[in-house]
């Protein structure tokens, strides 16, 4: 990278060293930096920096003493509202080592989200920033060194404008020591007891990420989903399922399956080790915009015996691919109940089926294999697969956030401020009693209150039903009312006083510092009983203006209000400016940014559902038997300024009639066969074949033998009657025989086999044909000789009646 594209964690800890002194160009400093070893420089700077500061934490996934070697562990970095981090740099250290050497590093870090995170460009062993920016969490993999290397120190550093945070003992060092070979079986998550008291109340979101832009590769697009959630809270005795761990039928049929049912009969199966079911909703398809249908989400109770709690959901279609967390822990070492917890998910393999893509027909693993992660290197076919062995792009993430503690608590660290809000305030879950055979638009914007007093009224909102998937199932109300007041009435205090909107601020109190300004609104309605509205109508705040108050520090003015959003439905941005009131006294520069921007969200562009009609009825099919198709259609009943309507319009699909009817087919009549006498009256054939059958009530065959009589010359009577037909019948086969030698003589190079013997009779009765064939032996190679063919004769063959 550039040196202006360096990362600010780099940055920062180059100004703590005195080789960057006024003048020095950056290539002084990365030769300076390659030849002591930046590695071991990142561990010995000794800027600003503050030890002990809890506000910021280094967590390896699932919180494990020991690591098993070659197995990945996922680790985060995260700060805790309202702090915040701009840089970082994250290193694995074999214990006792610096790490001015390569082999003092244990381990290998795995990038998850490029934007996010990569590796230093001049210590490649350890992980900063990608670009400098606030964060309040960053997620990489890090692969457990081989058997031998005992104890990993993980350190982080945080940069945060230009102090720089340490922590050689805390929340920024996680010390992680090899497995011993005999404890070789024993999970590698050890959960400890928990201390906390009374109970608490969580809330699961799953959100997928899981769609066709994201993992483009053999995306399914028709039959894409998330299977229902299924899991629970549950003591450390009960595991529903782990990495290494063989999955049950349960698990076994979510994964191939995705059904819940034998997975929910043995979660109730332990009932004194579970304390809530979680259940959630399908998906389907797999991912639409939050505006247009609401993440699946659950709520459970945990307690002191009860602290962990495990999901899982399939991702379909899929060979037995699921996302899910296991014994994530919800107790803190410090007596209390976790806050909140973000994890990103990527897909693992339950080991019962060998498919490697998303529609691999079933392939049983005989035998099972243990569950594992998948990875980017596992088949060529595989959706995932990527030759470099790069990250799996993460497919979901689940927020499990607490909204309620009952009984008496025990911890012994103070709440803060979001603990607190929390229990005084827990959020109401809006339930959600629509079938999942209903598929609905997203809801419309509000209507304007029906009132523009302090009298109530009402405002609606829409959505229109695309599908109903199971006729027997009634789908709720297309329309939503709720009651309202006009604009600055308040139901909640018991004001009927209408307030206009808020003035401007005012300028802070100070030019250096910090400050108060004030804001004031006023009443534009008093109540009609006449008393006193007890509605505030001034508002005081802290303000800063140039924290730095020092000679070199230039003197600016507030920042104004922000400008109006660059677009008018999605994403835009918005700026705000403010001056440079007095330049620094020294004569430096002035280094105070004077505009900035960020990015703002206006409601979703055509976010209004398109009025359509009811379905027409089905059309008759377009042929009147077979196969063919029907139609059907409906009418836009909005108005087209209200929006783009992108549903169809019309729908068509295939339709099946009673067979066509098939008429007999038959070949071209034989050749007449031969007399059937050498003298007097007899009788002559000739045959036909049925090609196809009739079928259907298609039309019959027809006859397919037919006989006509035939006259030889008469029949002389007399003892001498035989010989001379024996001596007529040799002087015709010398005849014959001459014939052949005379076309022999001209025709020298055509030579032909004898006749094979006759074929089978075609039929065993009624009459039927018999074929022999004459072979060319030789064919002359010269065109003149056109006549040198294969000889074919038919004769007839069982003609008496069937």
């Amino acid at each position: 990278m550039g040196a202006h594209l360096q990362p600010l964690a780099l940055r920062l800890l180059a100004l703590t060293f005195p080789l960057v002194a006024k003048g020095f160009p950056d290539e002084t400093l990365e030769k300076a930096a390659k030849s002591e070893g930046y590695c071991s420089r990142i561990l010995r700077a000794q800027g600003t920096r503050r030890e002990g500061y809890n506000e910021f934490s280094l967590r390896v996934e699932g919180d494990p003493e020991f690591y098993k070697p070659g197995n990945s562990y996922r680790v985060t970095l995260s700060a805790a509202t309202p702090a915040y981090f701009r840089g970082f740099t994250l290193i694995a250290l074999k214990e006792g080592k610096e790490g001015d050497k390569e082999e003092d590093h244990a381990g290998t870090f795995q990038i998850i989200d490029e934007e996010e995170t990569q590796f230093m460009s001049n210590c490649p062993v350890a992980v900063t920033e990608s670009t400098p920016r606030r964060r309040t969490r960053i997620q990489v993999f890090w692969t457990a060194p081989p058997t031998g290397t005992g104890c990993v120190i993980l350190k982080a550093s945080i940069v945060q404008k230009r102090i720089i945070y340490f922590q050689d003992e805390g929340s920024l060092t996680k010390k992680i020591c090899e497995q011993d070979s005999a404890s070789e079986g024993v999970t590698d998550k050890p959960i400890l007891d928990c201390c906390a008291c009374g109970t608490a109340k969580y809330r699961l979101t799953f959100y997928g990420n899981w769609s066709e832009k994201t993992h483009p590769k053999d995306f399914p697009r028709r039959t894409n989903h998330w299977s229902a959630i299924i899991g629970s809270s549950h003591s450390k005795n009960y595991i529903l399922w782990e990495y290494g761990g063989y999955a049950s039928e349960g698990v076994k049929q979510v994964a191939e399956l995705g059904s819940p049912v034998k997975m929910e009969e043995e979660i109730r199966q332990q009932s004194d080790e579970v304390l809530t079911v979680i259940k959630a909703k399908a998906q389907w398809p797999a991912w639409q915009p939050l505006n247009v249908r609401a993440a699946p989400s659950a709520e459970f109770s945990v307690d002191r015996h009860r602290h962990l709690m495990s999901f899982l959901t399939m991702l379909g279609p899929s060979p037995d691919w699921n996302v899910g967390l296991s014994a994530e822990d919800l107790c803190t070492k410090d007596c209390g109940w976790v806050q909140k917890v973000v994890q990103d998910l990527i897909p693992w393999d339950a080991g019962t089926d060998s498919g490697v893509t998303y529609e691999s027909p079933n392939k049983p693993t005989v035998p099972q294999e243990k569950i594992r992660p998948l990875t980017s290197l596992d088949h060529p076919q595989s959706p995932f697969y990527d030759p470099e062995g790069g990250s799996i792009k993460l497919v979901a993430r689940v927020v499990i956030e607490r909204i309620a503690r009952k009984g008496e608590q025990c911890n012994i660290v103070p709440d803060n401020i979001d603990d607190i809000v929390a229990d005084l305030a827990p959020e109401e879950k809006e339930e959600d009693d629509t079938p999942e055979t209903c598929i609905y638009s997203n809801w419309s914007p509000w209507s304007a209150c029906s009132s523009s007093t302090c009298e109530k009224g009402k405002r609606m909102r829409q959505r229109m039903l695309k599908a109903q998937l199971d006729l027997s199932v009634p789908c709720p109300d297309t329309q939503d009312f709720q009651p309202c007041m006009g604009p600055g009435c308040s139901d909640e205090d018991g004001s009927t006083c209408m307030m206009s909107d808020w003035i401007t601020w005012s300028p802070c109190s100070v030019s250096c510092g910090m400050g108060t300004r004030s804001r004031e609104r006023y009443v534009k309605q008093f109540p009609e009983d006449g008393s006193m509205c007890k509605v505030p109508t001034e508002e005081t705040e802290k303000c800063i203006v140039n924290e730095e108050c020092s000679p070199s520090s230039c003197l600016v003015t507030e920042w104004g209000e922000w400008d109006e959003c660059s677009a008018s439905c999605g994403t835009g941005m918005k700026r705000r400016h403010r001056m440079i009131k007095m330049t620094p006294a020294d004569g430096s520069m002035c280094k105070a940014e004077t505009t900035e921007a960020e990015k703002c969200m206006m409601p979703e562009c055509h976010t209004i559902p398109c009025l359509l009609s009811s379905w027409s009825e089905w059309s008759d099919c377009s042929v009147t038997c077979g196969k063919g198709m029907r139609t059907r259609q409906r009418m836009l009943k909005s108005a087209a300024e209200l929006g783009d309507c992108n549903e169809e319009l019309e729908q068509a699909e295939k339709c099946m009639l009673p067979e066509c009817p098939i008429d007999c087919e038959l070949t071209e009549w034989s050749q007449w066969s031969e007399c059937n006498t050498s003298c007097g009256k007899g009788h002559m054939i000739r045959t036909r074949m049925i090609k196809i059958e009739p079928q259907f009530g298609g039309t019959a065959c027809p006859e397919t033998v037919q006989r006509t009589k035939c006259r030889v010359r008469k029949c002389l009577r007399g003892p001498g009657m035989e010989k001379r037909r024996w001596k007529e019948a040799r002087e015709k086969r010398r005849s014959e025989q001459a014939k052949k030698n005379l076309e022999s003589e001209q025709y020298p190079v055509c030579r032909l086999k004898p006749w094979t013997a006759w074929t089978e009779c075609s039929t065993l009765c009624g009459g039927g044909i018999q074929e022999r064939y004459m072979l060319v032996k030789k064919r002359s190679k010269s065109t003149q000789f056109t006549s040198c063919k294969d000889k074919k004769e038919l004769r007839a063959c069982n003609v008496h009646p069937c």
